[in-house]
């Protein structure tokens, strides 16, 4: 037979496990208990002193606006010193004098024709612009279609800018639009063939640069 090994009493620790399990957690809670007091007794000990709390006020920033200062003013001439002996007297003046012989002048000369040349001006734009008298059909009547024009078929309008004087008077031609086949050339010859009334400014007749459009239409004739 085997031989049994036997423990001695003191080495079987299933034997005290109970106690010693209750003996541990009696010394684990009496050093928790000490360690939790000790701590209380720390923080009652400190003293914190509070910090005042500092207040930031903001404050509202008034625009300037900056004056420019005027320059100043120039600094007056320093007169300077004449010597006495070329101090000059006062002159005293008579302004009295006898305006009899004035109404024995002549009476002043009438304008030259130089005077009225250069007073003379062409109107653009006046308030009666000039006219031919009997209307548009006048001009017409006095309208020659050129044969040329009426061979080849040519119509259309013709511009003819001119001068009607303060008499009624057509001069100085000029042709703005032309067709061709000789129609300005009979448009002109219209014009000079008719009577105008002369242009007015401020109730008085002047001479005035006017234009007229002449229509060449081959079946109104």
């Amino acid at each position: 037979m085997p031989l049994q090994q036997r423990k001695k009493p003191e080495a079987d620790l299933r034997r005290n496990y109970t106690i010693n399990m209750q003996v541990g957690l009696i010394i684990t809670l009496l050093v928790l208990i000490g360690l939790f007091r000790t701590n209380l007794n720390i923080d009652r000990d400190l003293d914190f002193e509070e910090q005042p709390q500092r207040i930031v006020q903001l404050e509202d920033i008034i625009q300037t606006s900056q004056q420019e200062t005027p320059p100043p003013p120039p600094r007056p001439r320093v007169p300077e010193e004449v010597p006495n002996d070329e101090i000059l007297e006062d002159d005293f003046f008579d302004f009295d004098f006898d305006d009899s012989h004035l109404s024995d002048l002549p009476p002043p000369p009438p304008p030259s024709d130089e005077d009225e040349d250069f007073e003379y001006q062409i109107f653009e734009v006046v308030e009666d612009e000039p006219y031919p008298l009997g209307g548009l059909d006048a001009i017409y009547n006095n309208l020659n279609y050129p044969e040329i024009a009426r061979r080849a078929g040519i119509e259309g309008v013709v511009v003819i800018q001119f001068v009607v004087d303060e008499n009624g008077n057509v001069s100085d031609f000029t042709v703005l639009r032309d067709i061709g086949g000789g129609t300005a050339n009979a448009a002109i010859e219209a014009i000079q063939s008719t009577e105008w009334a002369p242009g007015r400014q401020r109730g008085r007749a002047v001479p005035v640069r006017f234009q007229i459009p002449v229509r060449f239409v081959l079946h109104s004739r």
